[in-house]
């Protein structure tokens, strides 16, 4: 599926693009979704897609745990100084935008700590098909649901599927052992989404996570433009 991987997306509404000493923050993207969606796995992926290419960092969402961090740290994407958990206490969505301020702390230490970074992953918490983030913590948002989840959940929409800048459909691979029909899909997010760019992804595939990682790219050059 073709991507315009230069839609700078509503990200152009976001945060000040520059830290108290003037020079250009780190690009932060969020990525949400339900519980089970592949949102971490994707988050690794990307990890080994760019990290020999840029300087990036990551924060992870739990309620109660530091579970996605403790995964990333297990696989070795990064670095552990690159990686940092935010315990929520409370539903994910709270902290990634009612009450960004543990998240905005956590993203400004790590700049402190280990920048100059190009580029900074926020994962939230699993949560439902409403879950956005807050343009004052991220510039570009992802939203990741997965087949298994049902082909019905392009079609029911949210704020999640509706306006993230991108969506991604996760766990291709899994269609044919659930009954979700692809094409419909497809069908439905288009209509959902009208121009916004959808992928289709199995991380068990050859081609993994690089469309995705060629979207953050682009995403990279506008921001940096």
């Amino acid at each position: 599926m073709h991507l315009d991987h230069d839609h700078p997306g509503p990200g152009a509404a976001s945060a000040d693009a520059h830290r108290p000493d003037g020079s250009r923050r780190a690009l932060r993207i969020g990525l949400g979704g339900p519980v089970g969606s592949g949102k971490t796995a994707t988050v690794a992926a990307l990890c080994r897609a760019l990290c020999e290419e840029l300087s990036l960092a990551v924060v992870t969402n739990d309620i109660y745990t530091r579970e996605d961090a403790e995964f990333l740290l297990r696989e070795a994407v990064l670095p552990p100084e690159r990686i940092t958990a935010v315990e929520t206490g409370a539903c994910p969505h709270t902290a990634i935008r009612d009450d960004i301020s543990a998240n905005l702390e956590a993203v400004e230490d790590l700049e402190d700590a280990v920048g100059p970074l190009d580029l900074v992953l926020v994962e939230s918490g699993g949560d439902n098909l409403t879950a956005t983030f807050s343009r004052g913590l991220v510039d570009s948002q992802i939203f990741v649901i997965d087949v298994a989840g049902g082909d019905d959940i392009p079609r029911k929409g949210g704020p999640g599927v509706t306006t993230a800048d991108l969506l991604v459909v996760n766990k291709t691979d899994l269609a044919p052992y659930v009954g979700s029909d692809l094409a419909r899909m497809a069908a439905d997010a288009k209509e959902q989404r009208i121009e916004l760019p959808v992928v289709f992804q199995s991380l068990r595939s050859e081609s993994g996570v690089a469309e995705v990682a060629a979207w953050v790219r682009g995403q990279l050059a506008a921001w940096t433009a």
